[in-house]
C-alpha cells in the first residue's frame, strides 16, 4: 500500500463565532483522486485552504508528507509539494499565456529570475511542453483575456504543471464552466495527475461529476465528516441525507 501523504487529526477552525471545521481526522494515501463535496458552507474551502498552508488550524495537527505543515515555511519548498488551482483560475488576463503558465515556476525561481521573466520569458521550452499537453500550444502568446473560460482553467492547468506539486488541491474548478466544458476539464485534469501520480483533491458542487472522476469521496457537513467512502460504496441514500436540510430531517 503506498504510503500517507496527508494526514491530519481533530482539525478544528473557527471564524469569530462560527464553526467552520470541527475535528477533523483523515489520511489520504500518495496518489489518490479525492472528491470533496458537501451543501454551501459545509467548510469544503475552508479545509482545502488549510491543506494548502494559506490558513492555520485553530487547534489538530496537519502533517503533510511525515512532516507538520509549519515545516513547509518558505515558499519554494512548500511549491514543490503543493499547487492550488481555483474557481477564477488566478490568471493575470492582461499577460500572454506564456507568462501565466511560467508563474508555476515562481515558487522556485528567485526574485530577479521572476522580474526578468516578466520581460522577457524564460524557459519557453517548459511552457510549450505543459501548452502542449493541455492542446493550447498554438494559444502561447496570446493575450490571456482573449481566451474562453475552459482555455483559460487549462492554461491554468499548464501552470500546476509547469510547478509540478506533489498534491494538487482544486478549489470549485469548474464552477463557472458549462457542463461540455467542466467534463472536459475534469477528465483532462484526472488523466494528467494520474499519469505523474500526483495526489488530487477537487472540491465540487456536483455529485455526478464526483462520481464519474474521483475513486474516494470525502463529504462535509457544518464542519465535520458526514462519510468518507470509496466511491463504489455512496448511494443515493447517502447522498440525500447529506442534502437534506436540518428542518427537514427534524420533521421526518
Amino acid at each position: 500500500m503506498s504510503q500517507s501523504i496527508i494526514e491530519l487529526n481533530k482539525i478544528a477552525k473557527h471564524f469569530e463565532r462560527k464553526i467552520a471545521l470541527s475535528s477533523l481526522s483523515f489520511i489520504i494515501k500518495k496518489g489518490e483522486h479525492i472528491a470533496l463535496i458537501g451543501p454551501s458552507g459545509a467548510g469544503k474551502s475552508t479545509l482545502l485552504n488549510i491543506l494548502a498552508g494559506i490558513t492555520a488550524a485553530d487547534s489538530g495537527e496537519y502533517v503533510l508528507d511525515r512532516k507538520p505543515i509549519t515545516s513547509y515555511q518558505k515558499r519554494n519548498i512548500r511549491s514543490r509539494k503543493i499547487g492550488v488551482i481555483r474557481q477564477q483560475f488566478d490568471l493575470i488576463s492582461a499577460l500572454p499565456v506564456i507568462q501565466n503558465v511560467l508563474a508555476g515556476k515562481l515558487g522556485e525561481w528567485g526574485f530577479f529570475k521572476s522580474l526578468v521573466s516578466l520581460l522577457f520569458p524564460m524557459e519557453k521550452e517548459t511552457a510549450a511542453n505543459a501548452l502542449d499537453q493541455v492542446g493550447l500550444l498554438d494559444k502561447m502568446y496570446e493575450r490571456t483575456s482573449r481566451l474562453s473560460g475552459g482555455e483559460q482553467q487549462r492554461v491554468a492547468l499548464a501552470r500546476l504543471l509547469v510547478q509540478n506539486p506533489e498534491v494538487i488541491l482544486a478549489d470549485e474548478p469548474v464552477a463557472s464552466l458549462d457542463p461540455a466544458r467542466a467534463e472536459d476539464i475534469l477528465s483532462l485534469m484526472t488523466e494528467l495527475v494520474k499519469n505523474k501520480d500526483q495526489t488530487l483533491i477537487v472540491s465540487l458542487h456536483s455529485v455526478e461529476y464526483a462520481k464519474k472522476y474521483f475513486s474516494r469521496i470525502i463529504a462535509l457537513r457544518d464542519g465535520e465528516i458526514f462519510f468518507d467512502l470509496p466511491t463504489e460504496q455512496v448511494t443515493d441514500t447517502h447522498l440525500a441525507s447529506l442534502y437534506t436540510l436540518k428542518g427537514e430531517a427534524e420533521d421526518e
